[in-house]
């Protein structure tokens, strides 16, 4: 699709992403906060986020699926749909003080967060080859907005929650019910033409004739439509780029606010920072978008690595009592995350045929997700046990682990040239 045909369903996708970034950011937010209020310990602050990343995989399966099947619009709309049940089921396990209703709650509030980043996928359908990358960043561009506003609006959302008698750390959940909510609404009725759907596997070639045809007469089997050679080492390196960025991200920045709670900062220093940082994950999409397209995904994959590692000793050596020092490298690690994701999404695009193509970046994204969640489980434990520095270091040099991964998939792709 191009042209003027694609840039109303692009309009709705960067609509929608405006909504919904505002429930992207509650669980980031308050949620290790939260966790920490019910469950009573540091160790277990980074369960809420390892929960809505694992539920994040489930969702990003099944949207995957659904989309290859029915469309992206049936993905999304059902994606977003279960973000607004997880939302009001995290509210209704805070109020009832229930530990039980809280956990599975945070897993369905995973699928939101999940259709939130597939929205990505969309947006790359509906712009050629050359513009992809461009075309990925604007959808994560339009989700600036709505996930900057959120950490800000902690203290109203949580004078809310008060006043309906729930308590304060879960007023960011009805921002995000609300806000998924719209986005489901809006891209269920305005999503038309939604992106293209791709077309079937080849069906068996028909017998050869011709001079070119076997003596036999037999048919000429079509080649696998699974990427070979370089696009295979593409798709492996692009995916093995957003694992690690996804990782180190989470990892670090779930327990940035319990770490500055535990130094006297109080919600609103917090929120401050996570906004900031969620800035830098998406306002710089425009620009990385066009670094994608110009010199391609795998140096800007390389920049990732660096930024990332950057991220993580500023992290290590600024003193707790500075909140701009720890803004500082939060920015940092959302700009290394901005530029692992674009440049892996356009990468991965790339290398799977369209076959395949939706289904494909679904299990992509679960495995994204799922690396999220190793990071959030294993957040909690490293910063009880070593300190907030030491978990900014181990963060550090994983992200370290991009450079050389982004070097062996450019050789690849520059052998398969």
């Amino acid at each position: 699709m191009t042209g003027a045909a694609a840039r109303r369903p692009l309009a709705v996708l960067v609509f929608s992403q405006v909504l919904s970034g505002a429930g992207l950011a509650a669980g980031i937010t308050v949620g290790a906060l939260l966790a920490e209020d019910m469950l009573g310990s540091t160790g277990l602050a980074g369960v809420p986020s390892a929960l809505f990343t694992a539920g994040a995989a489930v969702g990003a399966a099944g949207i995957g699926r659904l989309s290859q099947r029915r469309g992206r619009r049936a993905g999304l709309v059902l994606g977003y749909g279960a973000g607004v049940l997880g939302s009001l089921g995290v509210v209704a396990a805070a109020a009832l003080g229930s530990v039980l209703l809280l956990f599975p709650s945070l897993l369905v509030y995973g699928a939101g967060t999940a259709t939130n980043l597939m929205a990505r996928y969309a947006g790359a359908e509906l712009a050629p080859p050359e513009r992809r990358g461009r075309a990925v960043s604007t959808v994560l561009f339009a989700t600036t907005l709505g996930a900057v506003a959120g950490p800000n609006l902690v203290t109203a959302t949580g004078d809310l929650a008060l006043a309906w008698g729930v308590p304060r750390l879960a007023g960011p959940f009805l921002l995000a019910a609300a806000a998924f909510g719209a986005a489901a609404v809006v891209l269920a009725a305005l999503l038309r033409p939604e992106p293209p759907p791709q077309p079937a596997a080849p069906a068996p070639a028909a017998p050869a004739v011709g001079p070119d045809a076997p003596p036999d007469g037999r048919a000429v089997a079509p080649s696998p439509p699974g990427p070979k050679g370089g696009p295979r080492r593409g798709l492996l390196a692009g995916t093995a780029v957003m694992l690690l960025t996804q990782l180190v991200m989470i990892a670090l920045m779930t327990m940035t606010p319990v770490h500055l709670r535990a130094h006297g900062h109080d919600a609103q220093a917090a929120g401050l920072v996570i906004a900031l940082h969620v800035g830098a994950m998406f306002l710089p999409s425009p620009l990385t978008g066009r670094w994608v397209d110009r010199v391609g995904p795998e140096r800007v994959a390389a920049a990732s690595g660096v930024t990332l590692l950057a991220a993580g000793l500023l992290a290590m050596l600024t003193p707790p009592h500075s909140v701009a020092g720890l803004a500082g490298a939060l920015v940092l690690l959302g700009l290394g995350w901005n530029f692992g994701l674009v440049s892996g999404t356009a990468w991965v695009t790339e290398a799977l045929p369209p076959a395949r193509r939706a289904a494909s970046q679904g299990l992509v994204d679960v495995g994204i997700a799922l690396a999220g969640a190793a990071g959030g489980m294993a957040s909690g434990p490293v910063l009880a046990a070593g300190g907030f520095p030491v978990l900014a270091l181990v963060c550090g040099v994983l992200a370290a682990v991009v450079v050389p991964v982004a070097a062996l998939g450019a050789r690849g792709a520059g052998g398969a040239r």
